[in-house]
């Protein structure tokens, strides 16, 4: 039995209740087949694949706290560091119903290749809980996140493990976290990133999922003979990286023409109206029925279809394993020629497989998405050096590396003899980088 094929069974015999984090090794360990087989003894040796698949350690607490009517509520927080061999654990917490170690685990591992991607120095880990802030008054997130910090802090710090916003965690959570941080530690210093402008943040933070993305997807189609400009874009999902890569998309010259939210879609054929989005979801944190309401062009849909309207590039921007395999059979018929995820893991294996098969260019999430990651790094820099730089300087920064990250994964996919496979290209550039750091510093 191959070194792969081993340690895959290592792995679904000891994780077997945790299938999102099954799925995030497969997907990474079979991509990773020829370059573990040009140098399999040595990594057997090692036990590379077994400490790589392997958290460094995991934390799971309680979170007891009061709503307004004075009744004790308890939720479960987690955090799982995965690997430092390139930098200190970085991360976003994440705070939504469907939270479990598994989820959390498949989430760090990704991050440990995503993380390596930027090119910066910060290793792979996540975090969150399984409390739900919608619906919440603002006093309830506070003693929730007041809560949930006090058990956090004992294992996190700027150099140590830097946590960063997620699903459910916006500036709002990471403000009330923050405070408690320093409340309990005594230290004002970076140990979170996303934080508001007035106490430590970058610029250009809040965009930068959604911005790198479209970068990400520019270049993508550049190299590829084709321009954005003019295209019609499917977007799913209607939180910040959404918002942000329809914003962006219509600053390159496309047209966005869908978003979505947990219980219905939008579709826009005039294109999508980014303010009155971001006032509906932002500012009022209401359904996007009320853009429909306020937007005459607008259709409102219940539950799931945005991957049913005819489009040229399609960004998954809600959650993991959103995008079917019946989904990319439709995007396929209607011609898209380019997928990129913005969010992690949103299409499932088999709808992956068939996009590639039928020659759409597909870009995982772990590289399409790394823009949020890379300029919370830079968060970090700034912190570090006590500075704040201009929007156009982070934008300009972040650019850079998105447009790099697509070389390097184009680049790592031909070395391979895999041209066009940007899945196996993005696990491979990531890989690499780790893998050397971790057999320099020994068994540890």
């Amino acid at each position: 039995m191959s070194y792969v094929d081993e340690v895959l069974e290592r792995v679904k015999t000891k994780n077997a209740s945790e299938p999102e984090f099954l799925q995030a090794v497969d997907e990474v360990l079979e991509s990773l087949r020829p370059v573990i087989e040009a140098n399999e003894e040595k990594y057997r040796k090692e036990a590379l694949l077994e400490r790589l698949t392997e958290p460094d350690r995991q934390f799971k607490f309680r979170v007891p706290w009061v709503d307004d009517n004075g009744q004790v509520q308890v939720n479960t927080g987690y955090r799982v560091q995965f690997n430092n061999a390139i930098g200190p654990y970085k991360g976003g917490l994440r705070l939504h119903p469907s939270v479990n170690i598994g989820i959390i685990k498949f989430l760090g591992f990704e991050q440990i290749f995503k993380n390596s991607l930027t090119g910066l120095p910060i290793g792979g880990g996540k975090g969150g809980s399984d409390f739900d802030p919608k619906g919440k008054s603002d006093r309830e997130v506070m003693a929730f996140c007041q809560s949930f910090m006090t058990e956090l802090c004992k294992y996190i710090g700027a150099d140590v493990d830097v946590p960063a916003g997620d699903i459910g965690t916006g500036a709002r959570e990471i403000g009330y976290m923050f405070g408690q941080y320093k409340k309990i530690r005594g230290t004002y210093e970076g140990v979170l990133t996303g934080k508001g402008l007035s106490y430590g943040g970058s610029l250009a933070r809040t965009e930068a999922t959604g911005y790198g993305l479209l970068y990400m997807t520019e270049e993508l189609l550049k190299c590829n003979n084709s321009n954005i400009a003019g295209k019609t874009i499917a977007v799913s999902g209607a939180g910040n990286v959404a918002i942000y890569a329809i914003q962006k998309a219509q600053q390159l010259g496309a047209k966005p023409v869908t978003c979505s939210d947990s219980t219905g879609w939008i579709y826009d054929p005039e294109g999508i109206d980014v303010e009155l989005l971001k006032e509906v979801k932002e500012v009022k944190r209401a359904r996007l029925t009320e853009y429909a309401a306020a937007r005459p062009s607008a259709e409102y849909h219940e539950g799931r279809g945005v991957w049913s309207v005819k489009c040229d590039v399609a960004l998954p921007c809600a959650t993991q394993n959103e995008l079917h395999l019946e989904d990319a059979k439709q995007l396929v018929a209607n011609g898209c020629i380019a997928v990129c995820e913005g969010a992690n893991m949103p299409t499932t294996e088999e709808a992956t497989k068939y996009l590639q098969d039928n020659k759409v260019l597909f870009v995982p999430g772990k590289a399409a998405n790394a823009g949020g990651v890379a300029t919370s790094a830079l968060e970090m820099s700034q912190n570090s050096e006590r500075l704040s730089w201009s929007f156009e300087e982070v934008d300009a920064k972040l650019k850079d590396i998105m447009v790099n990250i697509y070389h390097n994964i184009d680049d790592a996919a031909k070395r391979y003899g895999q041209e066009g496979n940007y899945v196996a290209g993005a696990n491979i550039a990531g890989f690499e980088k780790v893998a050397d750091a971790m057999l320099a510093q020994g068994v540890c």
